[in-house]
């Protein structure tokens, strides 16, 4: 008797589960719960010892932009995936739209902190890297390995939250990947990067002509850009509702420019008030310090802890980027469930093959290069580095070959 009350009540719980509306409460539910436990943890970060306000405004930095990552689909591999497949330019307007507010607010910060460029120093933190051979590696690496596993590792943290089920593949691979780079580094270092320069243009242009050359080189890709990019869809007249509201907040993709300038001001921020944006300086840092306590790694390799960036260090603890990182899952997990765009995506074989080996391109070119798309190409453009510029282009040609070569299908 027991076990028909129990069988009829399980069926009666999948049945309900499937009712529409009893479904969406459980979403919403699950979506609110997500929100409550982030403010809680950021309260509680806040009052914690040693971290304080630094740890509490990276966890809302990393939802913030796992937010806006997830509404605005701002994967480095479907925008570049996009234009070249389909010449749609639209979501790289987006990425230029980061680019040039990021600059604006990179500048303020820079004058405000550092008045004169022309000395011997470069910004505390900011990614700005050497300019060698082995940056276009990495960011060719880094290029063919997005396209392999289906995202850059920015991209794979988002739809970590609408349950790509590559993602963990992809940043497992990662892993290992920058392990390689790790035990490559100091024959890299040897041969190319000690003796290459950090171009940073402030130095030679100041923070006006600076702002000027980046404004004009966004401007002119923009203009050639143009016209590539699709309709827009019209925006029809009348009252701003509640319901219009709602459909642009969670229904209809965020406008690209939109997404950008928000991506944008979020990076200024991060910078401000703790770091410049990065995802990989956790991931990395877990793998270093793995290596160190097996033995594998000294304390010190020669030349990567005078690099700034997404540079790795021996840790025993979650830093603040992990903070970061980890708030951007939630985040977009959140904003997922907001939107019912979660759903677990089906694995194959070949699928998680590719995830693994190209999240460990991707880990070995973000280790030698300094950083991923969002340190060393967002961060480091925004920040006036050629590094930034050389290493976009070359994680660009690295996409198109994958492409081309049908990696990615």
């Amino acid at each position: 008797m027991a076990e028909s009350t129990l069988g009829g009540g399980a069926q009666a719980a999948s049945t309900s589960l499937k009712n529409p509306r009893t479904a969406a409460a459980v979403r919403l539910g699950l979506a609110w719960l997500i929100v409550g436990a982030l403010v809680a943890l950021a309260f509680s970060l806040h009052e914690t010892p040693n971290r304080g306000a630094a740890a509490s405004f990276s966890l809302l930095i990393g939802v913030a932009l796992g937010v806006t990552f997830q509404r605005g689909r701002f994967c480095f591999f479907c925008i570049f995936r996009d234009f070249i497949e389909n010449r749609d330019s639209s979501g790289l307007f987006a990425v230029l739209s980061a680019l040039a507010v990021g600059g604006i607010g990179y500048a303020i910060v820079f004058g405000a902190f550092m008045p004169n460029p022309s000395g011997r120093g470069l910004p505390a933190n900011a990614h700005i890297g050497p300019v060698s051979w082995v940056l276009v590696a990495g960011g060719l690496a880094f290029g063919v390995g997005m396209a392999l596993s289906g995202a850059c590792i920015s991209g794979h943290l988002y739809r970590l939250g609408e349950g790509y089920t590559r993602a963990p593949l992809a940043l497992f691979g990662s892993l290992v990947g920058f392990g390689v780079g790790f035990l490559t580094w100091h024959t890299l270092y040897v041969e190319a990067i000690s003796v290459a320069p950090l171009a940073w243009l402030p130095k030679t242009l100041g923070y006006g002509g600076s702002l000027a050359l980046h404004l004009a080189l966004l401007s002119l890709i923009a203009a050639l850009l143009l016209r590539h990019l699709p309709e827009l869809p019209a925006q029809a007249g009348g009252k701003l509702t509640w319901r219009r509201i709602y459909q642009a907040v969670f229904v209809t993709r965020w406008n690209p420019l939109v997404t950008g300038a928000l991506v944008g001001l979020i990076g200024t921020f991060a910078y401000l008030r703790v770091s410049p944006l990065g995802v990989t300086s956790q991931l990395s840092s877990l793998t270093r310090t793995a290596l160190n306590n097996a033995g594998w790694l000294g304390d010190r390799l020669v030349g990567l802890d005078g690099f700034a960036g997404c540079a790795a260090r021996v840790v025993d603890t979650i830093t603040n980027n992990g903070i970061l990182i980890g708030g951007l899952v939630a985040g977009s997990l959140a904003m997922a469930l907001f939107t019912n765009r979660f759903q677990l995506s089906r694995l194959t074989v070949r699928g998680a093959l590719t995830a693994l080996l190209g999240g460990a391109l991707m880990g070995w070119g973000a280790m030698v290069s300094l950083g991923c798309t969002v340190g060393t190409l967002l961060s480091g453009i925004s920040a006036f580095a050629l590094s930034g510029w050389l290493f976009g282009a070359a994680v660009f040609a690295g996409v198109w070959l994958g492409i081309k070569l049908r990696l990615h299908a």
